[in-house]
């Protein structure tokens, strides 16, 4: 089996950066949030070389003694060990921007051993940093970036949007959670891509506009990358548009979820206005829908309201999941907004994954 390797930067990816860019002395010595418990955790259940890049501007000159710089990056790699971190290969260029050359990164030269090397897995190795010259190198090693810092959304800020050492420990040992469905019948033609551990994004087109505002709740909300695109007989009426829609979708969550190792598993309540909706589920593995919602008008936008129900149902058989749906209140945009966005924050609860406790939540030890 080919060796994978991970290409850590140390200045804002270990430690943190100071303004002046130089870590030459102890006092500005700080590591960074998280690294010890989960580079320690990389290091000891995964197979990764570990190599560490660095860009040290100047090393060696008159602006950046070396007699500066070691004694402060010996202890910085004695504490890692002491943590269990090792590292196999170390690689520090001292070049400056302005020089050109071709050893600093996002340059290749120092790490010519490693291209087209018949013993290294390029292509499943990654690169921690936590700068764009971080990502830059990634993609001229042709190997994948993790970037710490990088918000998933960046109108929310917040940490569970955010690149941190616990989200990287989580995709190098459990893998990312993603799907893609194509489903053509006579009737439709739909392509959905899932990201469960995404930022919000959506590219929703199913020809409905009421039916992909709600649809993108689900996205938004559950902070999963989601695209549909469903082309259907809308010639016709709104049925297979919306029902194939739901089953594609659905099974597209199921593909994502895999072998639901770590997952919360159960997961919401919530007020829009004059509205209250609670979304309960189960990821158990058996479909089942109990639906209390009622809705008089025919129509919200170009949406049956009749084919609420059924997509629900449809999304619960095609997912294997358990949903209870109930809401109350005057304003039926209202309502079944606020039965999509609790759906949203009840499948952000339940996909939630902790990989230190990596076990099927089940007494039978099948989900």
């Amino acid at each position: 089996m080919k060796q994978r390797l991970l290409f850590i930067d140390r200045d804002g990816t270990l430690i943190e950066e100071p303004a002046d860019e130089q870590i030459d002395s102890f006092e500005k010595l700080k590591f960074v949030k998280g690294v010890f418990k989960n580079l320690a955790f990389i290091r000891q259940k995964l197979d990764f070389k570990f190599v560490m890049v660095s860009n040290q501007d100047g090393l060696g000159t008159d602006a950046f003694p070396e007699d500066t710089f070691w004694p402060v990056h010996n202890f910085i790699l004695q504490t890692l060990e002491g943590e269990g971190i090792t590292f196999d290969d170390i690689k520090i260029d001292p070049h400056f921007p302005e020089d050109n050359h071709p050893n600093r990164k996002p340059g290749t030269g120092m790490l010519t051993e490693y291209i087209d090397n018949p013993d290294y897995d390029l292509a499943n190795s990654y690169v921690i940093g936590d700068r764009e010259s971080d990502r830059q190198l990634a993609e001229n090693l042709g190997c994948k970036a993790l970037i710490l810092g990088d918000h998933f959304d960046e109108g929310t800020g917040s940490q569970e949007s955010e690149i941190t050492w616990s989200r990287i420990a989580e995709i190098l040992f459990a893998g990312e959670r993603t799907a893609e469905v194509r489903r053509t019948t006579k009737e439709t033609d739909i392509h959905v891509r899932l990201n469960i551990d995404g930022s919000g994004k959506c590219d929703i087109s199913t020809g409905l506009g009421f039916f992909d505002h709600m649809l993108e709740q689900i996205g938004k909300h559950g902070m999963m990358d989601l695209m549909i695109h469903t082309k259907g007989d809308l010639h016709v009426d709104e049925h297979h548009t919306i029902e194939d829609t739901a089953i594609a979708l659905g099974e597209c969550i199921l593909q994502a979820l895999g072998d639901k190792r770590g997952i919360e598993r159960y997961g919401y309540c919530l007020p829009m206005d004059d509205c209250l909706c609670s979304v309960a589920l189960d990821f158990g593995g058996r479909p089942w829908l109990v639906w209390d919602a009622e809705f008089h008008r025919e129509r919200i936008g170009e949406m049956p309201t009749e084919m609420f129900l059924h997509f629900f149902k449809s999304l619960s058989d095609a997912a294997k999941m358990n949903l209870n749906i109930k809401a109350e209140g005057q304003n039926e945009h209202h309502k079944i907004e606020g039965i999509f966005k609790a759906l949203a924050r009840a499948l952000k609860m339940a996909v939630r994954r902790d990989i230190y406790h990596y076990e099927l939540p089940s007494t039978k030890g099948l989900l």
